[in-house]
């Protein structure tokens, strides 16, 4: 049955990603058929062709074309009107030549089907191995091949066995990164009388460079962290599987310090990677009792803060990104709390997000889908602005999006 696809389309075009000059390529080699079913059904049931082409002009006219298994030439079926000069040259030999590692293979496979050969596969003076035959219109289809051919797609099978082989180890390990990736992120959330808080990240690949986390700091404290590797891929998840150990081991020591524990963080990760590597990050120290946020933002961006009669207040930047210089340090902010406030941590996947006519969520969209969902848990509102975030971009998505909620509530337990 005719198609409604592109008479022009194929999958079979390679590019020159580097090419100066325009794009040129063989389309098809026309061979002029009396009856357009009939040679379809010969190419495809007798010679084994695959169609890649069936589509009807709104004139009615219809394109056919046939192609080898191999290769990226392919045979257009023309079937021309008996006005036309083309009609002529039905039944006129038109010649065909295909190509094959082995022609007596294929020789007895298409005699099997029921091609009938001019001769069997010979040896001509200039070499190789050659047979021929013909389409019903008459159309001579010769087969050949030679040793040098065999030997280079054989070389060809090896390279793109190994090369299939490269991937599917590339994507094991990837697979294998990703769920090791997906374990450094929290796995429980430390209970706390007054903050029912969550997180996310969402990768925009099978790794990534964001980063959050919810650290147990005792004392009825909790760490909200959330950060933002340079770079993306692989290089990046390492990178925040570096910052993330740092940031861990270093609670243990200068658990009651934040500044003395993000200036160890700091060293450490200047030390273990390039000059160019950073990261941004929000530390925040929330104590359960008091219902107060120490924080330090080391150049990422500003936190929202949304209290109770929905005023919006900015936890801005209170330092320089993490990693860059080694004689760092950083200014501790603080901010109270109480029943009904809400805070928002994010990454620039959400707030870079665009739609397809180039438009960021931006913050202010963060600020609205806040407001309007308030009244959730922080679980089902953390759901409901990634949602928003996913409907918005309806498009690939570009970059990790990681968001964190924390709702300040009256004490659920003494």
């Amino acid at each position: 049955m005719a198609g409604t696809q592109s008479p022009i389309s194929s999958d079979r075009y390679s590019l020159r990603l580097n090419a100066t000059d325009p794009y040129l390529s063989v389309h098809h080699v026309p061979l002029f058929v009396r009856d357009q079913e009939r040679s379809l059904r010969f190419y495809v049931d007798k010679l084994g062709f695959e169609v890649l082409i069936d589509f009807t002009f709104p004139s009615g006219e219809r394109f056919v074309a046939v192609a080898p298994p191999d290769g990226p030439v392919f045979i257009g079926l023309v079937t021309p009107r008996p006005d036309q000069d083309q009609y002529k040259m039905i039944e006129q030999e038109q010649r065909v030549v295909l190509i094959t590692e082995d022609v007596h293979a294929k020789y007895r496979e298409w005699s099997a089907r029921g091609v009938h050969f001019h001769r069997e596969p010979t040896t001509p003076p200039w070499g190789g191995t050659f047979t021929s035959l013909s389409d019903p219109d008459g159309n001579v289809v010769a087969l050949m091949g030679f040793d040098n051919v065999a030997r280079e797609i054989q070389e060809r099978r090896r390279q793109a066995a190994e090369k299939e082989e490269r991937e599917r180890r590339a994507e094991q390990e990837l697979e294998f990164a990703r769920q090791v990736q997906a374990r450094l992120f929290p796995q429980f959330l430390p209970p706390l009388a007054t903050l029912d808080y969550a997180g996310a990240c969402i990768q925009a690949r099978q790794v990534g460079g964001d980063y959050y986390d919810f650290l147990n700091l005792g004392s009825d404290r909790i760490g909200l962290v959330i950060g933002d590797i340079s770079g993306k891929g692989m290089a990046a998840a390492l990178l925040m599987a570096n910052l993330q150990a740092n940031l861990r081991s270093q609670c243990a020591i200068a658990i009651d310090e934040p500044q003395s524990l993000l200036r160890s963080v700091n060293e450490l990760f200047y030390q273990n990677t390039n000059d160019s590597a950073y990261a941004t990050l929000f530390f925040g120290e929330y104590d359960d009792k008091r219902q107060r946020l120490r924080y330090a933002n080391c150049g990422h961006l500003s936190a929202l803060l949304m209290r109770q009669n929905g005023a919006v207040e900015l936890l801005d930047a209170t330092c320089t990104v993490l990693g860059l210089f080694p004689g760092w340090t950083c200014t501790i902010a603080e901010s109270q709390l109480a029943s009904g406030d809400t805070l928002a941590l994010y990454t620039d996947g959400i707030t870079e997000s665009v739609d397809r006519s180039g438009q960021e969520y931006g913050q202010g969209r963060i600020v609205d889908a806040l407001r309007q969902h308030r009244e959730l848990s922080a679980e089902r509102l953390l759901s409901a602005i990634i949602d928003d975030v996913k409907s918005f971009s309806a498009d690939e998505q570009f970059d990790d999006i990681t968001l964190l909620v924390a709702k300040c509530t009256p004490a659920q337990f003494a």
